[in-house]
């Protein structure tokens, strides 16, 4: 039994939703997101809620029973507020700049990364040193923010990289003489 899957997703005030077939859409003050879901599981819309019920005891049905409802709850969430991420740059000489829809970075490589931003997310770079990725598709924006990690990682030694504002990064210890 999904714990998450029981639990109805609410819609606060000025957020609608439309079924068709197994397509939901959310409408709010921020934008329009739809989805759709596997046959394995039913979605029914009631008053100021959405809940979704497997249809079956097959363990598809239970995967997609827990993870619709998430992500019917993350576009509620959406459509009503947007999703953050902020990033953090370490390492003498790293920086980052916004020049219209491309981050221009300098990461210590032999060349400057240009990364261009897709549609539906917005960057800032408030600071040199600070990235945020603001959107409101939460996938979207996770991924974003993956990809512009990935081209310097924090590494163990000196910490330095591009890092999640927050996270930890574990450092080891040099050689020794």
């Amino acid at each position: 039994m999904s714990r998450i899957g029981k639990k109805p997703v609410g819609m606060p005030s000025g957020v609608s939703a439309t079924l068709s077939g197994q397509t939901i859409e959310v409408k709010g003050s921020k934008g329009t997101q739809s989805f759709t879901a596997t046959d394995d599981v039913t979605l029914t819309i009631g008053e100021d809620e959405i809940s979704v019920t497997p249809r079956g005891k097959s363990k598809r049905a239970r995967q997609q029973w827990g993870m619709t409802r998430t992500v019917i709850a993350n576009m509620v969430h959406g459509v009503s507020d947007v999703f953050k991420k902020e990033l953090e740059i370490r390492g003498v000489g790293y920086r980052a700049q916004l020049q219209g829809k491309v981050l221009k970075l300098n990461l210590g490589l032999s060349h400057d990364v240009n990364f261009e931003i897709p549609d539906g997310v917005t960057v800032t770079s408030p600071k040199p040193t600070e990235i945020i990725v603001e959107g409101h598709d939460l996938q979207l924006v996770g991924q974003v923010a993956a990809n512009i990690r990935d081209w310097r990682r924090p590494e163990p030694y000196k910490g330095k990289g591009i890092r999640y504002k927050g996270e930890y990064v574990f450092q080891k210890e040099g050689k020794k003489k």
